[in-house]
């Protein structure tokens, strides 16, 4: 597994942690040396999560919006003229999204097509001199430099660029924190190290990593740049909290999809199928927005370098496989390869998922070692995959050209449907055709339609089986790396195998088979639906697939999820990302709320004015970020009995800490006015989550003295009542983005309690 999945945890999204002496007694609290394979499944919501046997917190986001006084003042105060100047500037952001991604995509597509397209030159003219050893050992050699490259980036200088970044992603925007993913160092490395690993000729695509690069881009324009340059723009500092951050990562994220498959609408159902938690229709608008720019700048691109001005860069580097002006005919008949593919589709998709989610199991174990146990089984992947790729086309029997085509036969070239190799005058080699040159044009070759005699079954049989084991070692090493290429070419190849063997029975084109095949098999694994049916249409451009691609994926799904989850899932349990799901297990249908609080320890509350010695002792000893605010003996209503106890809200960790930092002390015990907290605090201050207890000073008097909390709680917090079940509490919990909630007596009127809910609630509880 990638170093990041060694480091990336921090937290669990419901609130937070178990006080120190609390967590001795916790059965789930293991040390940090002991493995933890084998766990004691009891009922706990102790916040550790699993990486490998290593136990680390992990923190959630504060999605919900805190309206306390500075806030209430805030949004009536604004004008509609700063309304619009917000609703412009998010607007603006999704813009700059949209054209960044779509130029950074342009310099990685180039970069890898002549990279690539240099070395496989160099590689032709050594096979045309016979020099056979030379071609491979030149062709090793300058494929470890790249993969070499790639990985000392992110071994030495970001480990969160390693692998695909969308399992992060995903965590993310279901409220997870995830450290270091969308910093400025991790971006530059993505973008070079995806250059260096897909010119490497791994078995990896650039598609995943195009999803992380646009996510960080997102993060980065929304915060202002990275944190040691952040702009300090007035107008900036209001995106710079979890909520307006979340959104506009999920601009990124479409816009990643978007830029790899060239696919605007494809992107955008990316996004809310596979990656966000959190949808409504102002963002549907934004992400569409920042598509629709991505594929302008790719489109006046293509038409600069189709004119020339590109070097190498020709029909490669943006996957578009053109089959629009096939005749897709099929019949009745034509359903049963058509099923046959979709169950494929989901039992090697499954088995896919199983068994790579034993490798990435022994490669985590192996990059434990250390930085160069990393780069070692980086650099072997590399070998391996150079020898194969050069070495197999020579088992390939040389195949006699077709006078009937009209394409060039034999080429010499990078790319073409027909690779000479070692074959003479007039004679292809089907094999290095599809081995011997970049992925995408792979793929556009066994997606070649019209051709039904090019490839013989024993080279699908072999570039099946190759990419197979190449799927499996290459991903989880140290670079950059995206699952979509590797299973399109896995999927492709045994669905033209299918179209092979049954040619004599149907009319459907052996190309289209093999569209079919790795449509069924990004189903089986990665288990979408909706949103793959629309990115396999854009890159066909061609309709009429759309009824048996429908068949054909939903076939695949519902085989692949009668196995295991789906690859991202696999990937974020082996990351211990905690993941709260859509849809509640179903114990929890007979457990309340209130049982699952009184299993942990009492929550820790505070007076409305509370003395700082207090606040301190508390931040200090415990590890929650939200503190219920009690005031004891209110006056209440006419009616009631006296001496009530009111719930005011609930104040965060980083607002308690921002007090202490400020100084916002008082001598006596009194409420405060409203002008004395505007005059210290801001609304867009207290958004922002910095501030750690450890770098706070405070005196012996200082301790003596106190703070008013009411101006900072937030008056408005989502409560439950303690009958309420867990299922039901779990499904507002994520469709609202809480991270805190409360529970309230059902017959009492005094006692709070807080809800602490476990997000890995399928392994946790």
């Amino acid at each position: 597994m990638e170093e990041n999945s060694s480091q990336l945890a921090e937290a669990i999204a419901s609130p937070q942690t178990m006080e120190a002496g609390e967590e001795e007694r916790d059965p789930e609290n293991v040390s940090l040396q002991q493995p933890l394979l084998k766990r004691n499944r009891t009922l706990s919501s102790n916040p550790l999560a699993i990486i490998g046997a290593k136990v680390s917190y992990i923190e959630s986001l504060d999605y919900e919006i805190n309206e306390n006084d500075l806030f209430k003042h805030d949004w009536r105060s604004r004008s509609k003229v700063q309304v619009l100047q917000y609703i412009f500037l998010k607007w603006t952001l999704a813009f700059l999204v949209g054209l960044l991604t779509g130029l950074i995509a342009t310099l990685i597509n180039l970069a890898v097509e002549n990279i690539a397209g240099y070395k496989l030159l160099a590689v032709v003219g050594f096979i045309e001199k016979k020099r056979y050893l030379t071609g491979l050992a030149y062709f090793t050699g300058v494929n470890l430099v790249l993969t070499a490259f790639a990985a000392v980036l992110c071994v030495c200088f970001a480990p969160t660029a390693a692998g695909p970044g969308i399992p992060e992603i995903k965590a993310y925007l279901n409220g997870i924190d995830t450290p270091n993913m969308f910093g400025a160092t991790t971006l530059i490395v993505k973008i070079f190290g995806s250059i260096g690993a897909v010119a490497a000729g791994l078995d990896l695509g650039k598609e995943g990593p195009l999803v992380h690069i646009a996510s960080c881009i997102a993060s980065l324009l929304g915060q202002g740049g990275p944190d040691n340059y952040r702009l300090k723009w007035r107008w900036l500092r209001y995106f710079n909290n979890d909520r307006d951050r979340r959104d506009i990562i999920t601009c990124g994220a479409s816009s990643g999809v978007c830029a790899a498959f060239r696919a605007p609408v494809g992107g955008v159902l990316f996004a809310l199928e596979e990656v966000a938690t959190w949808w409504r229709s102002a963002l549907l608008w934004r992400t569409f927005f920042s598509t629709a720019v991505v594929v302008v700048v790719l489109r006046a691109f293509i038409e600069l370098c189709n004119s020339g001005k590109c070097g190498l860069f020709g029909r490669g580097g943006l996957i578009m496989f053109d089959v629009s002006d096939v005749t897709v005919s099929y019949h009745v008949m034509d359903i049963i390869p058509v099923t046959i593919i979709g169950i494929l589709g989901g039992v090697l998709g499954s088995l896919y998922n199983y068994l790579l989610h034993k490798v990435l199991r022994l490669y985590n174990l192996i990059n434990q070692k250390g930085r160069m146990h990393k780069l070692l089984l980086s650099l072997s992947v590399s070998i391996f995959t150079s020898v194969c790729l050069y070495c197999l086309p020579f088992l390939a029997k040389c195949q006699p050209c077709d006078p009937s085509i009209t394409e060039a036969c034999p080429t010499n070239g990078r790319s073409g449907n027909y690779k000479q190799f070692n074959c003479p005058k007039g004679y292809y080699n089907d094999l290095a055709t599809l081995l011997l040159t970049t992925n995408d044009d792979a793929v556009r070759n066994v997606f070649s339609s019209n051709t039904p005699k090019e490839f013989q079954p024993a080279s699908l049989l072999i570039f099946f089986a190759l990419y197979c084991v190449l799927g499996l070692i290459t991903f989880g090493i140290a670079v950059p790396s995206g699952l979509f290429l590797p299973i399109i070419l896995m999927g492709s190849a045994y669905g033209r195998l299918l179209g092979v063997v049954m040619q004599s029975y149907t009319k459907i084109d052996q190309g289209l088979y093999a569209v079919l095949g790795a449509a069924s098999l990004m189903a089986g694994s990665m288990r979408m639906t909706v949103s793959l049916c629309v990115i396999f249409l854009e890159l066909t451009n061609n309709l009429l697939l759309l009824p048996i691609t429908m068949i054909v994926l939903l076939i695949a799904k519902t085989v692949g999820d009668s196995f295991n989850p789906s690859i991202y899932d696999i990937i974020l349990h082996l990351k211990g990302l905690p993941f709260l799901d859509a849809n509640p297990e179903p114990w929890m249908r007979n457990l309340t709320v209130g049982e699952l609080a009184d299993a942990k320890s009492p929550v820790v509350t505070l007076c409305g004015v509370e003395k700082v010695s207090r606040i301190v002792d508390v931040l200090k000893n415990t590890t929650y970020n939200g503190f219920p605010v009690v005031d004891e003996d209110v006056v209440p209503p006419v009616g009631q009995a006296t001496g009530a106890t009111e719930l005011h809200g609930l104040i965060l960790r980083a607002h308690l800490v921002k007090v202490l930092k400020k100084k916002w002390f008082l001598q006596e015990k009194r409420r405060t006015e409203e002008w004395e907290v505007r005059e210290k605090f801001t609304w867009v201050e207290l958004a922002e989550r910095e501030g750690n207890i450890e770098d706070v000073a405070v005196t012996r008097d200082e301790m003596e003295m106190y703070v008013d909390l009411h101006p900072l709680t937030n008056t408005t917090p989502y409560t439950v009542v303690e009958s309420m079940s867990v299922a039901k509490a779990m499904v507002l919990f994520r469709q609202v983005g809480l991270r805190h909630m409360l529970i309230v007596p059902k017959y009492q009127a005094a006692g709070v309690s807080l809800l602490r809910i476990s997000i890995r609630l399928h392994t946790n509880l």
